[in-house]
């Protein structure tokens, strides 16, 4: 299997240039690939399985936010870098950004009634809601549920769910995902023109369907809840009922956000006489116009709020090349998990081993293996763990306001969400296919390992559109993102790749069994870590900036700050 550093070679001998197209002698180059593959060597399954290890063992209590899980985690990598030699990221001398949270804890109360019938909505049972207002008690009095579809607002696709209908003050009911729209050309397959096809876009993000019901002054919005366009089962959604955080001085919100079950919104809407499966059907249009569900909600929300400050992790090892130091390649993940919660099977720490103690281990394992190089790459490298991702990437939302390097000086971020724990593949998913150019660099390193860039094979669970890359994404740096990189695993069972990702979503995933396994082969994860060190170390030495692809939602905004 060819190693990353022969690219290294080539670079440094004059072939994607080391700064301002200098040339520089064959040894120095040979040097420089020596270097290289050592680094690369030094990053092992031992090394990755011990901080995996470490930080989702118990004594990390979950590490939830803000908690002394928190203190242990941040302890931890702080020391974890300074051991390695980087130097701290913050202008403060120190490791740790300070990430100003509101956090509430709700306890919600519902009354719901559909064609003179009283419908039970319980907590954790048909529903799952709560408030990010930052009182005590949050009242939405009894108020007319309207259905708005998948509460798409898209001009460019002459998209518009709400047909200028006011849902001020209104109970609004959405369903999750994009609306599903048949190709003209084949009814069977979706319209690539539209949508993306089969693939998630923002549009089918909950966190977009919150923002524009809250835009437009919505009471309360619930959003329907379908395995198969979430991406999750319910009993993730239930694994939402903790304390929850939005950034200090964040965006708006409505009243009282959630989900309802599948059964309970056909209950709801046969109650009110509406036929479920036909609007559903109708959503589907661009002639759907919001629906009046002959009903009425009302909540009261109790709320126990506190103001806290939670910590990203910054690290950093300053280029080597004065004419290029000031700009940076960015390496993330996130710390956080869901703590200490609700007993599952008897276990009620939520360790969170492969979401992501995981990916903060190939963080860690990379930048060690940078340290190691004389000279350090040409670009500043910064690595971040970022808190609050499962609040909804809170702190890379703050980072991608207050970055240590400008977001216009930043070439590209590298994120790793949950590494693959079961084997060496063939191939490596690029999440958000086709989105910039670093794809086109991952498959060049790839097929030095033998291997082959490959779409992300559940394109409609828009992966690509949850894990904190998207907050820089939406400042205009071009991401890689990876979440189980491999597939078409190196194993003679051709379903075991498929197995085993299906057995983690429906057994471990966000549960307290997320854990590490005895079973587990450490030989992928290798693989992909010293494949993205390659990908990372041409970035950093490269003349050349990596590029949104001109279809992408993201290209104008890197436009706008200045794209080299």
């Amino acid at each position: 299997m060819a190693s990353a550093a022969s690219l290294v070679l080539l670079a440094v001998a004059g072939c994607g240039g080391i700064g301002s197209g200098a040339r520089v002698s064959a040894a120095a180059g040979a040097d420089a690939s020596q270097a290289a593959m050592a680094a690369e060597a030094a990053i092992t399954g031992e090394g990755l399985l011990r901080d995996i290890r470490e930080l989702s063992s118990d004594r990390f209590l979950g590490r939830a936010v803000a908690t002394p899980g928190e203190d242990s985690t941040i302890s931890y990598l702080s020391r974890r870098f300074r051991e390695m030699g980087l130097q701290p990221g913050m202008p403060d001398g120190g490791y740790l950004q300070r990430v100003p949270l509101v956090a509430t804890t709700s306890r919600v109360e519902a009354r719901v009634q559909a064609g003179g019938t009283a419908l039970p909505w319980r907590q954790l049972e048909e529903m799952v809601a709560w408030s990010h207002r930052p009182d005590t008690l949050v009242t939405v009095d009894p108020s007319g549920i309207v259905f708005v579809g998948y509460g798409v607002v898209a001009p460019e696709l002459g998209w518009d769910d709400f047909k200028g209908v006011d849902v001020r003050g209104k109970i609004v009911v959405m369903l999750i995902g994009d609306p599903p729209v048949p190709d003209p050309a084949d009814t069977t397959r979706l319209d690539p023109a539209v949508f993306r096809g089969p693939a998630m876009t923002y549009y089918g993000r909950w966190t977009y369907k919150f923002d524009v019901a809250a835009q437009r002054g919505a009471a309360a919005v619930l959003l329907v809840h379908q395995t198969g366009p979430a991406g999750y089962p319910w009993s993730v959604v239930q694994s939402n009922v903790r304390e929850r955080f939005e950034v200090e001085g964040g965006p708006p919100h409505a009243p009282v956000e959630g989900w309802i079950q599948l059964d309970a919104a056909r209950a709801l809407f046969a109650a009110g006489g509406r036929d479920f499966a036909a609007l559903e059907r109708a959503a589907r249009t661009r002639e759907f116009r919001p629906v009046a569900l002959g009903g009425a909600a009302g909540f009261r929300v109790h709320n126990t709020v506190r103001r806290v400050t939670s910590h990203n992790v910054v690290a950093r090892i300053d280029g080597s090349d004065p004419a290029v130091r000031d700009e940076a390649v960015l390496f993330t993940s996130h710390w956080d998990s869901f703590g200490v919660g609700r007993p599952i099977g008897g276990d009620s720490i939520y360790n969170g081993a492969l979401d992501d103690a995981s990916g903060v281990a190939w963080m860690l394992s990379v930048a060690g293996a940078y340290r190691a190089l004389r000279p350090a790459p040409r670009r500043t490298l910064v690595f971040v763990s970022f808190t609050a991702e499962e609040a909804g990437l809170l702190g890379a939302r703050w980072y991608a306001t207050h970055p240590v390097i400008p977001l216009e000086r930043t070439l590209a971020d590298l994120n790793m969400d949950a590494m693959n724990p079961w084997g060496r593949t063939r191939s490596i998913v690029s999440l958000g296919h086709g989105q910039s150019s670093l794809e086109d660099l991952l498959a060049r390193h790839a097929a030095r390992q033998g291997r082959r860039v490959v779409p992300d094979p559940e394109p409609e669970k828009g992966y690509f559109y949850r894990a904190d890359h998207l907050e820089l994404a939406r400042g205009g740096v071009p991401a890689l993102s990876f979440l189980f990189p491999g597939t078409d695993y190196v194993n003679p069972d051709p379903g075991y790749g498929e197995r085993v990702r299906a057995a983690y979503i429906a057994n471990d995933y966000h549960k307290p069994s997320d854990e590490v396994k005895p079973d587990w082969d450490m030989a992928g994860i290798v693989d992909d870590t010293r494949l993205l060190f390659g990908v990372g170390l041409e970035v950093a030495n490269g003349d050349v900036w990596p590029t949104w692809s001109p279809t992408s939602e993201f290209s104008a905004r890197r436009q706008r700050t200045g794209e080299r």
